[in-house]
């Protein structure tokens, strides 16, 4: 009995990391990082379907978007991974690049092309651009939050050692040789997977709220005060503000600039961009109306 209550207490101050990182089935091997992506991106699917279809719209329009927008955004998020991490790659050979099952995406590059692609595949099937980004977008960080726990199988991208009850347990063959002695460290995966899934459901709260003050003339009123576009700022500005404290923590080697890692600068770069959106929509719209606008903040 004393036993298993010991065992017991150690499940709970700290959170083993897997023992495998894929599954062989036969002849194949499948990856958990690349199993995690594409759960995410059905989860995504799914959700922005369903949301669409809600609006009285054909889901089978985001399926197409998807078609494209999906390896647009692996392309880029693997894009913006190699550029930042070049140095990496240039001792490894550049070949290890596409090693893709390996990790390594970087998101601001996957969020850039995938919306940019998705953006183009709305303007050619005439979809009205702001409530199918209404739609798409809170679809977005759930599909971040999936795709975070490849991480959590690779066991990499995890933060500073702590003895907080949550500490995640690293094996010592993915330690870093300056932390060959510590045990826990902080799971940045998991913290980015919650900061995710919190967001989701801040978009989506944020528009149905939008939808329920608006009267339905004037929800396909292209000359309405209110952008449902918008909301595309507050998803940028919200994973910024997540990333910018989550990427402090991590000890994983990375490219600095002026003594910084370089998502941390492009963490600000989101915020900034994102808020200032934001109030130039709200400062445009109170001058049009005379009166406090209905957006989506």
């Amino acid at each position: 009995m004393s036993t298993l209550l010991g065992s017991a207490a150690e499940l709970l101050v700290s959170i083993p990391s897997p023992s495998r990182n894929s599954l062989e089935i036969g002849p194949l091997e499948l990856r958990a990082y690349g199993a995690m992506i594409a759960l995410g991106v059905v989860a995504a699917v799914w959700m922005s379907r369903r949301r669409w279809q809600a609006r009285g719209n054909d889901p089978e329009q985001i399926s197409r978007i998807a078609l494209r927008a999906v390896p647009a955004g692996l392309i880029g998020a693997r894009l913006y991974h190699v550029i930042t991490d070049w140095r990496r790659f240039a001792d490894a050979g550049w070949l290890e690049a596409l090693a893709i099952w390996e990790g390594g995406l970087g998101i601001p590059g996957g969020m850039a092309a995938g919306i940019l692609t998705g953006l183009w595949v709305i303007r050619r099937q005439g979809m009205d651009r702001g409530e199918a980004l209404a739609a798409v977008v809170p679809a977005l960080p759930l599909a971040q939050a999936i795709g975070r726990l490849g991480n959590w199988f690779n066991q990499e991208l995890y933060g500073s050692p702590t003895d907080l009850p949550w500490g995640l347990e690293i094996d010592v063959s993915h330690r870093p040789t300056a932390y060959v002695d510590s045990e826990t460290f902080h799971p940045t995966f998991l913290y980015e997977a919650v900061w995710n899934l919190l967001l989701c459901v801040v978009l989506v709260v944020i528009d149905r709220r939008r939808l329920q003050r608006l009267e339905p003339a004037l929800i396909t009123d292209p000359r309405r005060m209110d952008r449902p576009g918008s909301i595309l700022a507050v998803y940028v500005l919200g994973y910024g503000l997540g990333r910018l404290w989550i990427e402090a923590l991590r000890i994983d080697t990375a490219s600095l600039l002026l003594g910084l890692r370089v998502n941390i600068w492009m963490s600000m770069v989101l915020i900034v961009a994102g808020g200032l959106y934001l109030l130039i929509i709200r400062g445009r719209a109170q001058r049009k109306s005379g009166r406090d606008p209905v957006i989506p903040l």
